[in-house]
């Protein structure tokens, strides 16, 4: 059964997240991750303003995107936008 990353975030220092955001691709595709929405337009429809960037990920399984976000590779390269370029809200979903 597919899960899926569902990320809002708010972008503080454009240089150092895309350090973070170069790495990524490659992680996830490790993982079985499939980026289906990254950026790109958005209406917020409830809630706070604070986050002006959306991302959706799919994965093969609940235990696969569990496994990347929890990989050595994926902290090392979250540390750049961890240090304050980024602000992240970050869930995984089980699909049905």
């Amino acid at each position: 059964m597919p899960a899926y990353w569902v990320a809002r975030a708010k972008v503080n220092d454009p240089v150092e997240y895309k350090r973070y955001a170069d790495r990524v691709p490659a992680i996830l595709a490790k993982y079985g991750g499939r980026v289906l929405a990254r950026g790109g337009r958005f209406q917020i429809m409830e809630g706070p303003e604070k986050f002006r960037r959306f991302a959706l990920i799919e994965f093969p399984s609940f235990e696969q995107g569990v496994a990347c976000f929890t990989s050595d590779e994926y902290d090392e390269a979250a540390a750049f936008r961890r240090r304050g370029a980024g602000e992240v809200e970050t869930v995984i979903v089980e699909g049905i």
